[in-house]
């Protein structure tokens, strides 16, 4: 039996968010070192080389005047200051907070839809999405301590990555997902290049300090195709919870080798945006079900 699109989409966003989640490691095991333009460049850089390889080996390479498509080109800005914003944030709070804040994502997601594709969305998710967000500031922990610059650094990456992953849907499906990852990885590794002055300056590289950035790249691949692929193939709000795999990823990578252990706001801030996450898409999924139901009746119009 052949998988159906959306459990293909499910299994290719567990693949993303594993990749994305070890490149995240990786670059937090490096910020202090170099300055997010180095990181962003050097391994922009590989990631680069690798997809530009790969694209042309299977022909999915098409004229970059393609950037110059609003739909892309929107993509492509709002996926660098996504990458710019996270890593920032990186070296100044622990992965497992880092990620917990990602999780209102697909809730972020959700909202994006309802508001510029019109999508339905009743009080009852309504509600769920303000709850999500509800949950985000217990993880950012109410008061000065909480509200820090990095913290709000990943919030605003939450906003440019909905609008990254709403603009992937809008793309011709003629456009091949390896050249949307080849022309976003380019353009990462520019802006990169034009950021390294403006935060501080090249800084020498051990050859420990290359190998994780030339890992992170091989698994920013990963989660650059894996990514398109998800939101291509299966529906968003069947996909988009399955980007809470990460939280697996992110809290168990910071235990083994940060030493980070996850306090009571951020468990209790994640239990938050998770239900109203999965509430959410549980209620997407049944005014879908009770919209077949009705069209499948006997005098319903086809």
């Amino acid at each position: 039996m052949q998988p159906t699109a959306n459990f293909r989409g499910a299994v290719f966003m567990c693949l993303a968010m594993a990749g994305f989640t070890c490149n995240d490691a990786l670059v937090k095991s490096v910020t202090g070192e170099m300055n997010a333009g180095q990181i962003m460049l050097v391994r922009g850089f590989f990631t680069s080389l690798l997809v530009l390889m790969i694209a042309r080996h299977f022909g999915a390479l098409r004229s970059f005047r393609l950037i110059l498509t609003p739909v892309i080109a929107l993509r492509i800005v709002a996926e660098v200051f996504a990458s710019i914003t996270y890593i920032l944030a990186l070296g100044q709070i622990p992965l497992a907070n880092a990620s917990a804040i990602l999780q209102a994502l697909p809730l972020a997601v959700t909202l994006g839809a309802a508001l510029f594709l019109s999508e339905p969305v009743g009080w009852r998710r309504w509600l769920a999405i303000l709850t999500g967000f509800a949950g985000v500031l217990i993880v950012l922990r109410p008061g000065p301590e909480g509200f820090t610059g990095a913290a709000l650094s990943v919030l605003a990456s939450v906003v440019f990555a909905a609008i990254r992953d709403l603009c992937t849907r809008r793309i011709d499906p003629a456009v091949p997902s390896l050249f949307i990852s080849a022309i976003t990885a380019v353009v990462i590794t520019l802006v990169g290049a034009a950021l390294v002055v403006p935060l501080g300056g090249w800084q020498p590289m051990s050859l420990v300090s290359v190998s994780h950035l030339g890992a992170a790249s091989l698994l920013l691949l990963v989660g650059y195709q894996f990514i398109v692929l998800a939101m291509r193939n299966g529906e968003i709000a069947i996909v988009a919870p399955f980007r809470y795999t990460s939280l697996i990823w992110s809290i168990g990578i910071g235990i083994l080798f940060f030493s980070e252990q996850p306090d009571i706001w951020m468990v209790t801030g994640v239990a938050v945006i998770v239900c109203s996450g999965l509430y959410t898409f549980a209620r997407e999924n049944k005014r879908r079900a009770t919209a077949v139901a009705q069209q499948s009746e006997p005098g319903s119009p086809k």
